[in-house]
């Protein structure tokens, strides 16, 4: 009985969990360019079951002299709960909003820009970018966007037009200015890590290569959490978190009895 409230308790924590990572996703459905999370749940070893006394030198399906097999009876495997193995990213394209600022850019297929960050390079699919009072192009936050050489991309005060290629040139008024970083980390989706606010940073040995992505101007890419889809997972969890809930009410009741009831006989 012990047992299986730990069991059950482990079941809860997990569907806990779950619950942590849809509601995050909920909080995210207008993001710019996030992508939902996942929990991944995996079972503990299960544990073999043997009878009482299966190891004693007589066997309790002996009887005079006859056993009807000498080997322990095989009576099966005993779960020993879920726990959250990890929380993997959805990398699944977002649906395309169309904005008309030539600022505003998305990418189709593979890719990330390039985005300057205390903590180092990060990697970001929130092509939300704005011009700042120096020139230069940057995230909403403030951070700097970075060309394919590594530098600011800084934006000319009375430039009229801006066009950005799908390849990432930028033109000012029809002469090119300077080129997006933009890279992709191969077809491996856990080379890259989330870190927060739409950013992402690669795992150690991860190298950056070009984009086989496009870009498109003038449109965002959304986030590809659904929130139909997030609430009907978020009512299955609930009720799995309540079947774990009523069966550590059961094991608790059964202890209960055991102590006071079986053990005063």
């Amino acid at each position: 009985m012990w047992r299986g409230l730990y069991t059950a308790a482990a079941g809860m924590i997990t569907q806990d969990n779950r619950t942590s990572v849809i509601a995050n996703n909920l909080a995210n459905a207008n993001t710019t360019g996030y992508k939902r999370d996942r929990a991944i749940d995996a079972e503990f070893h299960p544990m073999l079951i043997r009878r009482i006394n299966d190891d004693m030198p007589i066997k309790v399906t002996d009887f005079k002299g006859f056993s009807l097999d000498r080997r322990p009876p095989v009576v099966g495997t005993l779960g020993l709960g879920s726990f959250t193995s990890e929380v993997a990213t959805d990398h699944a394209p977002g649906n395309f909003m169309t904005t008309g600022n030539p600022l505003d850019l998305a990418i189709s297929g593979e890719g990330f820009f390039v985005i300057d960050t205390p903590q180092g390079l990060r990697y970001t699919r929130n092509g939300n970018f704005y011009r700042a009072t120096n020139g230069d192009l940057v995230t909403s936050n403030g951070q700097a966007v970075l060309s394919r050489q590594g530098r600011p991309i800084n934006i000319p005060e009375n430039a009229e037009t801006i066009i950005v290629t799908a390849q990432g040139g930028i033109y000012a008024d029809g002469a090119q200015i300077d080129d997006l970083g933009f890279v992709e980390f191969g077809p491996d989706r856990r080379a890259v890590l989330k870190q927060g606010d739409s950013l992402f940073y690669p795992q150690e040995g991860a190298q950056p290569q070009p984009a086989t992505g496009s870009i498109e101007q003038g449109v965002l890419e959304r986030s590809n959490s659904n929130v139909v889809n997030e609430m009907v997972e978020l009512i299955n969890n609930y009720r799995i978190y309540e079947a774990n809930s009523r069966a550590v009410t059961t094991q608790d009741q059964m202890l209960d009895h055991s102590v006071n009831e079986v053990g005063r006989l």
